[in-house]
């Protein structure tokens, strides 16, 4: 079974998954980044392929996608750094049960060619991928044959303004989790999730999904944490560690360290 299966079959509730760009703040510390998130007890973790248009995020993503394309981040070279990753985390590994995804823009994974991108993931040990652009048409004639067949998951992102007949035909559709994004808006800290998120955290509840959901976009103090695991199956953090791990300058504990004392308050 595929690890973020495994993930929701084994631990349903209160997850937390974090989000980093690799290649930022330096460029050799992915590796190293994915070990402490292990060791802190991070449910699951996404790798940001930094792109030079990454039309979803806000701010901080962006400039640690602008720092790590100059520090020589190219998707062959995060391959390369996660050669060895499942390694027992006594090796620095982060052992064999952390669900990997792989988060970019389909332009450079299109350049790098989808079906050996696939093969790349089996190799090191990915277990999906999330692509924000990549349109669903696309997704179930072209992308979704090939990502079975190696039992990827591409997990598909919702917003307050997708339909629910569109939520219905992306839970039939994907495997693994559905990604809710708590705004319509870029990725960014908020301090609280207003009535028109509730709203459509409430209505995205009721509709009984197959597929269990993470909600992120904006989480980075107890008050979204909390009603993120409230309303879903556990919640995402980007922009709000992606600052601390820039700040600590890829002290990835010292920024762990910070992070999990900002969801305290």
């Amino acid at each position: 079974m595929n690890r973020i299966n495994q993930l929701f079959a084994s631990r349903p509730e209160k997850l937390l998954s974090l989000y980093f760009c690799a290649g930022a703040p330096t460029l050799e510390g992915t590796a190293e980044v994915l070990h402490a998130m292990q060791q802190h007890g991070i449910a699951m973790v996404e790798v940001g392929i930094p792109f030079s248009d990454p039309m979803a995020d806000g701010p901080v993503i962006q400039n640690a996608a602008t720092k790590a394309l100059r520090n020589g981040m190219t998707l062959r070279k995060l391959f390369s750094q996660l050669e060895g990753i499942r390694r027992s985390p006594s090796e620095g590994g982060v052992g064999d049960n952390l669900p990997l995804i792989l988060m970019g823009y389909l332009n450079p994974i299109m350049q790098f060619g989808f079906e050996r991108f696939c093969q790349e993931c089996v190799r090191v040990g990915v277990d999906g991928v999330i692509i924000p652009d990549l349109p669903f048409k696309d997704y179930m004639e072209d992308f979704k044959p090939i990502a079975d067949h190696y039992d990827l998951r591409i997990i598909m992102l919702i917003t307050p303004e997708t339909s629910e007949e569109r939520i219905r035909f992306i839970d039939d559709n994907t495997s693994g989790f559905i990604y809710m994004v708590s705004s319509a808006a870029i990725t960014g800290a908020q301090k609280e999730f207003n009535e028109a998120k509730q709203a459509y955290f409430n209505k995205v509840h009721a509709m009984h999904l197959k597929n269990p959901t993470m909600i992120g976009f904006g989480i980075s103090n107890r008050q979204t944490l909390e009603s993120a695991q409230a309303n879903a199956n556990g919640a995402i953090i980007g922009s709000k560690f992606v600052q601390l791990l820039d700040e600590e300058n890829g002290n990835a504990p010292k920024a762990l360290d910070r992070l999990f004392e900002a969801l305290k308050q």
